[in-house]
């Protein structure tokens, strides 16, 4: 019990580390055009997209916008391909994941 209890511990401090990490490189790379607080923005406010997709959704379209714009609704895309690595990208991911607490697809 106590190794599950020590294990629960690491994940969890993990998982925050990786969100830490996350919220950082979207300041860097994407806070230039993508707000997470409701303010106007050039691209669409990422809490509205984290409350409608799922993360593997949302990878896919940091890893290659101009394949999977038209999956998101969008009529063009304006994103640009960003130099981010396979972790980087993640810790994107479980960033803009963690913001929006309440998902549509999870009343489905």
């Amino acid at each position: 019990m106590k190794n599950l209890v020590m294990l629960s511990v690491v994940t969890m401090n993990l998982f925050a580390n990786n969100i830490s990490k996350g919220k950082e490189l979207f300041g860097a790379y994407c806070s230039i055009c993508h707000s997470v607080t409701g303010k106007q923005s050039l691209g669409p406010d990422l809490n509205l997209v984290s409350y409608s997709k799922h993360k593997e959704q949302i990878k896919k379209y940091i890893v290659d916008p101009s394949q999977y714009y038209e999956e998101f609704g969008y009529s063009a895309n304006a994103m640009p391909k960003l130099p981010l690595t396979n972790e980087e990208v993640d810790f994107v991911v479980d960033y803009i994941d963690s913001i929006q607490p309440f998902k549509v697809w999870m009343k489905k």
